[in-house]
């Protein structure tokens, strides 16, 4: 049975992830950052966890490292690997197309450039369910007089996340609800990611995936911005950097590889996100996740 590893974003992490499996890792990812990632990840605060430059490295580290246990434990080696927006930087270290060091280092200048774009409590996300993608982006159409906003992330069936500045999300948010959406719920989020008011950061994430080596993938990697493979390296620079303004295209790419006929997939890292997004794209899917079993 063909399968596909797929990476956890940003929202999957917890206090006391990693432990028993991600120290030498979050050890390593130490010093490459210059702080002790490893304790945040085990001890907490969960409000210092939660920042969205530390966030990342942290479920970036806990991903690789779950990776590499599956792999020394000689588990067959998947078809393609993919990652929601922070886990496309995973399933690139696991397709050997980015070293550990340099994901870890590059996911934590993207969170603090990410979070600089737009000063906090300007921004704001949601996730709309209910509405299919064309009535929220008529939704969103109709918001823009308050503002920027578009969709982010194409999940799953009926959920959809929005994303731009505060006003307009709630304005769409309130419009999508006329709309017969069956919530509107606003997300926890320190800036809105995957939308035009990222611009800032895509401009300074640019210089610094400039710096980095970027192989061809090993493994077939389903691209967010594009729901379809790429594998040689200078395409996969060009798609991560525009991945920092563009919707992620969750649902499209699970179908992409459930088309090109995989039939299970393994969640590697923390939580079950993305499990229960696959099952609602597919119930007839293999879902598994693991990260300490």
């Amino acid at each position: 049975m063909k399968s596909a590893f797929v990476f956890p974003g940003q929202g999957s992490q917890a206090v006391g992830m990693g432990k028993g499996l991600a120290e030498k890792h979050l050890e390593q990812a130490n010093e490459v950052l210059g702080f002790d990632l490893k304790k945040l990840c085990f001890e907490g605060p969960e409000e210092a966890l939660k920042k969205t430059e530390v966030t990342q490295p942290a479920i970036l580290t806990v991903s690789v490292a779950a990776f590499e246990i599956l792999k020394n434990k000689g588990v067959p080696m998947p078809a393609a690997v993919a990652g929601h927006s922070l886990g496309e930087y995973s399933a690139l270290v696991a397709a050997s197309a980015l070293s550990f060091s340099d994901a870890v280092k590059i996911v934590h200048l993207r969170g603090k450039f990410m979070q600089e774009a737009v000063p906090l409590g300007e921004g704001s996300m949601a996730a709309i369910i209910g509405l299919s993608k064309e009535e929220v982006e008529a939704c969103c159409k109709r918001a823009a007089a308050r503002g920027i906003v578009s969709a982010a992330n194409l999940n799953s069936p009926g959920q959809i996340v929005i994303s731009g500045k505060k006003q307009a999300v709630e304005e769409a948010g309130r419009l999508c609800q006329e709309a017969g959406a069956k919530m509107t719920v606003p997300l926890q989020v320190s800036a809105p990611f995957h939308c035009i008011l990222m611009q800032p950061a895509a401009e300074k994430l640019k210089v610094e995936l400039g710096k980095i080596e970027i192989k061809n993938a090993q493994i077939p990697v389903v691209a967010n911005v594009t729901a379809d493979y790429v594998s040689n390296g200078e395409e996969i620079r060009s798609l991560l950097l525009k991945q920092v303004t563009s919707p992620v295209l969750w649902e499209d790419s699970i179908k992409k590889m459930i088309h090109d006929g995989i039939k299970s997939f393994v969640e590697v890292g923390p939580g079950k996100v993305l499990s229960g997004l696959i099952k609602r794209i597919d119930r007839n899917t293999e879902v598994k996740s693991y990260l300490a079993l």
